[in-house]
């Protein structure tokens, strides 16, 4: 009987669930809207009837277990969500404990970043490194760090909030009450604001001539028509993506830099100036540390979050024996 992992990624806007083997294959997938604002029990509920109904249209697998990835602070020592900002009432809230009480595998628990980077690690552009930094550039700035062959969970299970490294000194307020943090520069809504500032004060540029909204995606458009301000944006964004990407190589001394999240379907455009600027301010042994996109896209943490009971598995046989 073929050998599945049950992978659940709970976000604030979606809930999803996948049927994953031991390739890293997604078998099966399901997802709906998170009820972010019903308070846990609903949102429980949701992840158990993925699962169900992943489960009722594949009788012939055998599960090894459920793999959880959801956003931090999350202690995942004791699987407790410390305060999930997305989700309404998930404040000091139980959640492994909650969720092994509805499942009848064993359930693990890991920060979303953390499971992305497990995801690539195990079976996508990682596959075979064994250090590599994930760095998600998204809506905010995570990341998970594979050393030595081993994922760093540090104190809690709380290492690699590598977006609240600070980055200017008495900076621009972050959403986690710091400034100057890396994921208030560097982010996606960070990004976007850059713009729409920069481009009130130009009267050449197409950015919001029109009345549109002016975000991430209306940059990157505007820069692939020639619009000057837009690609200065663009190459602005590269160079603090650059920065934070060369302390963590100085940091963490990885194989690969791993980068996913929303703005890294621009890689191409991206990539050429995050590399130039590791390749001007890195140490000497660090410049030839590559930046490589995600292999595995949005199912990163998807994978990843099922590949922890894989893991899981293999600790407990390696332990029994």
């Amino acid at each position: 009987m073929q050998q599945v992992a049950i992978g659940i990624d709970l976000g604030g806007t979606q809930v999803r669930a996948a049927l994953v083997d031991e390739q890293g294959r997604i078998l099966a997938r399901l997802a709906e809207p998170t009820a972010a604002l019903a308070g846990p029990d609903r949102v429980l509920t949701q992840i158990c009837g993925l699962a169900d109904r992943l489960l009722a249209a594949s009788r012939t697998a055998s599960v090894v277990g459920v793999g959880v990835s959801a956003p931090g602070p999350l202690d995942t020592v004791t699987g407790v969500a410390t305060d999930i900002p997305t989700l309404s009432g998930f404040v000091d809230f139980p959640l492994k404990a909650e969720l092994q009480k509805r499942f009848a595998f064993p359930v693990d628990l890991e920060n979303d970043a953390i499971a992305a980077a497990i995801g690539e690690w195990q079976f996508g552009i990682g596959k075979g490194f064994d250090n590599l930094v994930y760095v998600t550039v998204s809506t905010g700035i995570g990341g998970g760090v594979i050393s030595d062959g081993r994922v760093v969970r540090g104190r809690k299970g709380m290492a690699a909030h590598v977006g609240h490294m600070s980055v200017v000194p008495n900076g621009d307020l972050c959403p986690c009450g710091n400034r100057g943090c890396f994921e208030a520069y560097g982010s996606g809504p960070a990004f976007a604001r850059r713009a729409q500032t920069r481009a009130m004060e130009s009267r050449e540029t197409t950015l919001g001539s029109d009345g549109s909204v002016i975000d991430s995606r209306s940059v990157f458009a505007a820069a692939r028509n020639g619009d000057r301000l837009a690609n200065q944006l663009v190459d602005e964004e590269a160079e603090i993506l650059g920065r934070g990407f060369t302390s963590l190589i100085h940091i963490f001394s990885p194989d690969i830099i791993v980068m996913g999240g929303g703005l890294s379907h621009e890689f191409d455009r991206l990539q050429p100036g995050i590399q130039a600027y590791i390749s001007q301010w890195a140490m000497p042994a660090f410049k030839d540390v590559r930046v490589m996109l995600a292999a595995l896209d949005q199912n990163s943490g998807l994978v990843g979050a099922a590949a922890l009971a894989f893991l899981a598995g293999k600790v407990a046989s390696i332990d029994h024996l």
